[in-house]
């Protein structure tokens, strides 16, 4: 598989925090994402995501047809650019699992509910902090044109 340094990473910044996310969906710690663990970390977000859906996700990623994603599978995943629009339509999908009430703003109470329903252990003003590291125009969320230059580090200012 041939690799392109010069892709655009659209989700994530850099391999190590592709590791970071990769073992939060890896739930056994086997090195691998199985379709269980995929469709669990979708559920905790709050995704009603059918098992067809789940399916197809798995056949989309799995690039060896193994029945798992490895590490690389998902690594070149989250750096795809494949689409027309760029990854637009996916990073929205992320932001709308984050937007627990769908008004177009991740406010600190929602960041902490899917932090905790992922397992991550933080407080309140933990993600108060988090938001004001990302908050460009100060209203103490993270609207979507913030959560995209958060999550795309070749975005212009």
């Amino acid at each position: 598989m041939a690799t392109n340094a010069t892709k655009p990473s659209v989700y994530l910044q850099d391999m190590e925090e592709v590791k970071k996310v990769f073992a939060r969906f890896d739930a056994n710690g086997d090195g691998m994402i199985s379709g269980d663990e995929l469709s669990g970390v979708l559920k905790a977000l709050g995704s009603d995501t059918s098992p067809d859906e789940v399916e197809r996700m798995m056949a989309e990623i799995d690039t060896d047809r193994d029945g798992c994603i490895n590490l690389q599978e998902f690594a070149d995943f989250c750096k795809s650019d494949d689409s027309v629009d760029g990854g637009a339509k996916e990073l929205k999908e992320a932001f709308d699992l984050y937007d627990q009430d769908h008004n177009g703003l991740i406010s600190a109470a929602e960041l902490h509910q899917i932090l905790n329903r992922l397992g991550q252990n933080c407080t309140v003003q933990d993600c108060t902090r988090m938001i004001t590291s990302v908050d460009a125009d100060g209203d103490g969320n993270v609207s979507f044109e913030e959560f995209k230059q958060m999550m795309c580090n070749n975005c212009k200012k």
